[in-house]
């Protein structure tokens, strides 16, 4: 691409001199061993750039701009997916923990039956404790009545007896 063919299409005449940077790129090309051609010394108006720059970017800038949006758009919508997910997440967690919790009360509930069940077996046994002894003293107490009522008739048949055996008259 040589610029003198450029030149002519663009509004600069050939009587133009090249800018200083562009000898400094001509010469830089010149010096690159990968150039094509070593020696052959390229000049490129600075014009010819910025209009070569401007219709590039005017072609793909819209594109481009269009692309961002789109690719933001993607992002936010990716944001909000990602949010929406999270709380799902969440529900999914909180229904198991009430699951876990649901467990929880009805074990509850069997541990708590299981408790009235022994209170009310403690209950009867302490009643029939509590009857156990009163009839143990009664029987207690009658023993020891008839123990007396015995003790008493056989003092009763030790007096009578005593009261039977002949005394020996005194003599006067």
């Amino acid at each position: 691409m040589e610029v003198e063919e450029m030149e002519e299409e663009g509004p600069s005449s050939h009587s133009e001199l090249p800018h200083s940077e562009d000898l400094r790129l001509a010469q830089e090309e010149s010096l690159d061993p990968q150039s094509s051609a070593p020696g052959e010394n390229v000049y490129v108006d600075r014009n010819a750039v910025d209009k070569l720059t401007e219709g590039l970017l005017s072609h793909y800038l819209p594109d481009l701009q269009n692309s961002k949006r789109a690719l933001q758009e993607l992002t936010q919508n990716q944001l909000i997916l990602l949010d929406t997910l999270d709380q799902e997440v969440a529900k999914f967690r909180e229904c198991n923990m009430l699951l876990d919790l649901n467990s929880l009360f009805t074990e509850a509930k069997v541990y708590h039956n299981k408790l009235v069940n022994i209170r009310k077996e403690m209950i009867m046994l302490h009643e029939r404790t509590t009857k156990l002894k009163k009839r143990a003293l009664k029987l207690q107490q009658q023993k020891q009545k008839e123990a007396l009522e015995k003790e008493q008739q056989r003092e009763r048949e030790l007096e009578r007896e005593r009261q039977l055996i002949a005394k020996p008259a005194k003599r006067t």
